[in-house]
């Protein structure tokens, strides 16, 4: 049998089945499979907070109306919760949980079976705080479970017509602020103008670190891929004018670049 026919016998097996799904490679993956398994029954659902760039909203709502699977938007209020707020190195399990709670009390309460996200085989070799919120849940993973790599998801997605399947990685904003500074809904604010910013300047892979240090203002750390740095630094000015404009006292394009796990 096949991984993607292995994938289609978890979902069946686990259907009505909601999907916490963030228009990322592997939830968009996921939903398209789910939805081409078992038609309307199956639902996404988006966890909406200011964590989540506006633009990042609408275009996971326009990839599950392409995909033509059910979808909803929930609020989540992790940002009140202090465990959270204080960013700590798990500060994901606290998201997470806030999350499947809501998920869970949703599943039971419309009569779906199950709750799935979107963590696949190769999430396995990396520390991930919310796989600890997903076991407390029993929250499934059928890509995982079915064996499905990234390259997979991704090679599956590109067959599939899906959007996504060369996206980059986009964690949410809280991301992009150093464990041990408290992440505020002004301080998400703040990198989303920024990150709104270079994206409008066509850059594909970026980060805006948000730095605070005692008794100064947030500055500003740009890390942008290094196949895109050459046009980074010719467009320095700008770059840092817009940075200005989201609330950064100073702007400073990191010379390496971004170095994420896919590079």
């Amino acid at each position: 049998m096949s991984k993607r026919d292995q994938l289609s016998e978890i979902l069946r097996a686990h259907a009505p089945l909601v999907i916490a799904y963030s228009g990322g490679v592997d939830s968009a993956f996921l939903l398209a499979e789910a939805h081409r398994a078992l038609g309307g029954k199956v639902l996404g659902v988006i966890a909406d907070s200011p964590s989540l760039p506006r633009a990042a909203l609408a275009e996971a709502l326009a990839v599950a109306h392409a995909i033509g699977a059910n979808v909803e938007v929930v609020k989540t209020l992790e940002l009140d919760n202090p465990d959270y707020a204080a960013n700590p190195p798990n500060r994901c399990y606290f998201c997470k949980a806030e999350l499947f709670q809501r998920l869970d009390t949703l599943a039971a309460t419309r009569g779906y079976r199950a709750i799935a996200y979107g963590e696949n085989a190769d999430d396995m070799g990396h520390d991930r705080p919310g796989r600890v919120a997903a076991a407390e849940f029993q929250i499934i993973a059928p890509l995982r479970d079915a064996g499905l790599t990234k390259a997979e998801i991704r090679a599956f997605s590109r067959e599939l017509g899906l959007p996504t399947a060369d996206a980059p990685a986009q964690p949410c904003l809280s991301s992009r602020i150093p464990w041990g500074t408290p992440v505020t809904p002004d301080a998400l604010a703040m990198v989303e103008r920024g990150e709104a910013h270079i994206k409008a300047l066509g850059f594909r892979v970026f980060r805006v670190r948000h730095i605070v240090e005692p008794s100064a203002a947030p500055r500003a750390k740009v890390l942008i891929a290094p196949d895109e740095l050459p046009r980074a630094r010719e467009l320095a000015t700008e770059i840092e004018r817009g940075i200005l404009a989201a609330g950064y006292a100073t702007a400073e394009l990191d010379p390496d670049g971004y170095r994420g796990p896919s590079l």
